[in-house]
């Protein structure tokens, strides 16, 4: 598998998993933290004689729990022990061949939680005698809404359980999972917020129109053995495979739009070098597995700093070294900055190749909608707004402003120096150029009025007489 010495979570989790405790890491993806607990209970397994299903595996994608199956078997060579993944979204024959292995008993489920429960509530899968149970990405099993699913199979496993629990993130939810499920837990935690050492981060500067030309100027120039291009809008997927299929690379994507079994395709042909640059939406930022990638290009900026270092991380995994590159518009600039303060480091930012033309000015202040970012709230730009949700423009108390004057503590007009209360019953005179009213208009206006006063009239403009 490519392991000449354990890496830092490996280092720290196999000797705490072999001497049977519960346990919590907090390590990014791309340190080893699969084979951190499969090789221990793997260990654990060819000396236990089981004759029941000994481990669970809970993982958020169905992507991860394929991934794991193949880490087994390629990890268990020489140990007797069976695996089997349990996923949603296949077919139906799947769902039979999984209720067949999950009847006939294996040492191993990987399973993601949702399909789990289904196959759980037949009363077929049999948990009683767990001894091991490993939740794998469990921020983003908790991220996707599994939260009450996890309690539920948990709840049907026996107490006297081994469990660890694996995370990219430690937010409170996590420590609050973790207090319900795990006794005692050892804890390891890895810096996560930092991606691996080995990863050469550049950042370009980069109106929308510039990012394909600039990606072939870069495909050109980078000696690519294998890359991953992420985008946010699922959109994009196929419009970047189409332009990179013209200019002469081989290229496939992948996005929650297509079929599992056209996303499995199009990851088993980039694995088996069929496809030397793979497109993908961030359904692929996490967890999953590829040897020797070189290359990682954020096509726009991440929505979140944290799917930044998962994305990147998809390179330099274990000790390798690798590539990421990040192409920002003019409307995400202010998301370099939160990235940066994550991984507290300053990102370099490149300037664009000669005859690319300007590229955007650098402003981290800049927001998503063009203006300046203070401290990012949104801001209305006619005004302030009232509770009820409507502008209040006209009683604005800035300079030049139209409508008149208010108070800021109580919002009252502003009385002038010079005012002095009008005579009872005196009208206001008429401002200078102002018009006499229309007698003709007030006539019919009036005689508008009196033709609506009686119900009759009423009647007949919503239901006019037939002729």
């Amino acid at each position: 598998m490519g392991y000449r010495t354990p890496t830092p979570v490996q280092e720290q989790a196999i000797p705490l998993i072999l001497e049977n405790k519960d346990m919590i890491a907090c390590a990014q993806t791309g340190t080893g933290k699969t084979a951190a607990y499969l090789l221990p209970l793997l260990d654990r397994i060819s000396h236990g004689n089981y004759d029941h299903t000994s481990t669970l595996v809970l993982v958020p994608t169905r992507e991860l729990a394929k991934q794991i199956d193949e880490q087994v078997e390629g990890f268990g060579y020489y140990v007797s022990a069976s695996s089997i993944a349990i996923y949603g979204g296949s077919k139906g024959d799947e769902w039979d061949q999984q209720k067949r292995a999950l009847t006939g008993g294996a040492d191993i489920i990987i399973a993601t939680p949702g399909r789990l429960m289904s196959h759980m509530a037949l009363g077929y899968v049999k948990l009683d005698k767990l001894n091991y149970l490993v939740l794998d990405e469990a921020d983003k099993m908790l991220d996707m809404g599994f939260m009450d699913d996890i309690l539920k199979i948990v709840r049907s496993l026996p107490t006297n359980r081994q469990t660890l629990l694996f995370s990219a993130t430690m937010p409170k939810k996590i420590r609050d999972l973790a207090q319900q499920i795990l006794q005692d837990p050892a804890q390891i935690n890895l810096a996560i917020s930092k991606p691996a050492e080995g990863i050469d981060q550049r950042l370009y500067l980069a109106y929308d129109n510039q990012k394909l030309p600039l990606l072939e100027h870069l495909l050109q120039q980078q000696d690519v053995q294998s890359m991953i291009i992420f985008t946010s809008r699922k959109s994009n997927v196929s419009q970047i495979v189409r332009s990179l299929r013209k200019m002469g690379f081989a290229a496939d994507g992948i996005q929650s739009d297509l079929t599992q079994e056209e996303r499995e395709k199009a990851l088993q042909g980039f694995k088996n070098k069929q496809y030397q640059i793979l497109v993908a939406t961030d359904i692929m930022s996490r967890g999953i597995d590829i040897d020797s990638l070189s290359h990682v290009v954020n096509f726009d900026m991440p929505q979140d700093a944290e799917d930044y270092v998962h994305r990147v991380g998809r390179t330099a995994r274990a000790a390798s070294t690798g590539v990421a590159i990040t192409f920002v518009n003019e409307k995400d600039m202010y998301r370099v900055r939160k990235v940066e303060q994550l991984i507290e480091r300053e990102l370099p930012k490149l300037p664009l190749p000669e005859g690319f033309g300007a590229a955007p000015t650098y402003d981290p202040t800049r927001r998503d909608d063009g203006r300046g970012g203070g401290r990012g709230g949104r801001q209305s730009s006619g005004g302030s707004r009232s509770s009820n949700g409507r502008q209040n423009n006209r009683r604005s108390s800035n300079p030049g402003s139209s409508g008149t004057p208010r108070s800021v503590d109580n919002n009252r007009p502003i009385k002038p120096a010079n005012y002095k209360p009008r005579p009872e019953g005196e009208r206001a005179p008429r401002a200078e150029g102002q018009p006499a009213n229309d007698k003709r208009r007030r006539d019919n206006r009036n005689s508008n009025k009196a033709a609506g006063a009686t119900p009759e009239a009423q009647q007949n403009r919503q239901n006019p007489p037939q002729e």
